[in-house]
């Protein structure tokens, strides 16, 4: 009868909710889409500043500890919910790639010929 109370003690004290898993996935998505948009835009623009490497370290722990803070208000100590939140950060990851790899295509993308090129009217 003992034991049976301890595997009981080792459960967690409220059910893991759908609401849990979905807050849980967009915080992860909003702080992915943070820290990878942010390393997206400190590359593009570390030619703009005098000292570089001071901006790329600032982004970095910037980046990082926002990520970590979150990171450890979501799990509050549940490891489901912390596994959640590194699923929506993963997939916001591969929102940014793809985001980011679209504009580049359009912004290096020659104008439409629409056939008139070259003609004189």
């Amino acid at each position: 009868m003992l034991d049976d109370l301890a595997v009981l003690s080792l459960l967690p004290a409220a059910p893991f909710m759908a609401l849990d898993v979905a807050v849980a996935l967009l915080i992860g998505g909003v702080l992915g889409t943070l820290f990878y948009g942010g390393l997206w835009w400190t590359t593009a623009n570390l030619a703009r500043f005098r000292q570089p490497w001071l901006v790329m370290l600032a982004s970095a722990l910037l980046r990082t500890g926002a990520a970590l803070g979150g990171f450890w208000l979501v799990g509050e100590g549940d490891w489901r919910r912390l596994l959640v939140c590194l699923l929506g950060f993963v997939l916001a990851r591969a929102a940014v790639i793809r985001l980011t790899r679209l504009t580049r295509l359009t912004a290096a993308r020659p104008p439409a010929d629409d056939g008139e090129a070259g003609h004189a009217s």
